[in-house]
């Protein structure tokens, strides 16, 4: 078997089992923005805890657990290759519309919807979900409807734009909020669209 690398950031558990006579490799690799999480590498005969950047656990065909630590150049000159074959990351973006508008995003949002359009432009296969919400100001039918229509003026606004990748739109009204307020109270922060790209 060929060693293995896996990405974590939250705390997971990695059972190992079958083991060959090629002794297994975990790797715990920090996340983009460096943030190491946990995991836990379990045999049947032992267990050990990786919660360091490049910490490595070998495992042999006894189930034996050792530890060993790597470093960013030894694991791309090893396994480089590989972590250059998976695709990017997943990105999020929040647009933020004037109040009752389907149509007008705030100055602010204006300039983050050109950081998506490049964003979308460097990926050779873009997926896109864009979802629409609204604050609570006007009934769940009106908000639905409100909500709906952003994320299709999104939607619409980079395909004018050029983009042609697969999109999926939803509406969500008021049930999601960023700020929960009571009925009737306006808050820009809830009138938004998220757009998550892969």
């Amino acid at each position: 078997m060929s060693p293995l690398v896996i990405p974590v950031v939250a705390a997971a558990v990695i059972l190992i089992g079958h083991l060959s006579p090629t002794p297994e490799r975990v790797i715990l690799l920090p996340a983009a923005d460096g943030q190491v999480g946990q995991l836990v590498v379990r045999s049947a005969t032992s267990q050990q805890v990786l919660d360091k950047a490049y910490a490595t656990s070998e495992i042999d065909a006894g189930g034996n657990i050792a530890a060993r630590s790597e470093d960013a150049a030894s694991v791309q000159a090893r396994y480089g290759t590989l972590l250059d074959a998976w695709p990017a990351r997943p990105l999020s973006f929040t647009l933020y519309f004037l109040s009752g508008s389907a149509q007008e995003l705030t100055p602010e949002s204006i300039v983050v919807l050109e950081q998506l359009k490049a964003a979308i432009a460097s990926r050779p296969a873009p997926e896109i979900t864009v979802i629409g919400h609204t604050d609570r100001v006007g009934n769940l039918e009106t908000n639905d409807t409100l909500s709906l229509k952003r994320a299709q003026a999104v939607s619409e606004l980079l395909q004018a734009s050029g983009i042609e990748a697969a999109m999926e739109v939803a509406g969500r009204g008021e049930r999601e909020p960023l700020v929960p307020t009571a009925d009737e109270i306006p808050e820009a922060a809830n009138r938004r669209v998220e757009i998550n790209l892969r």
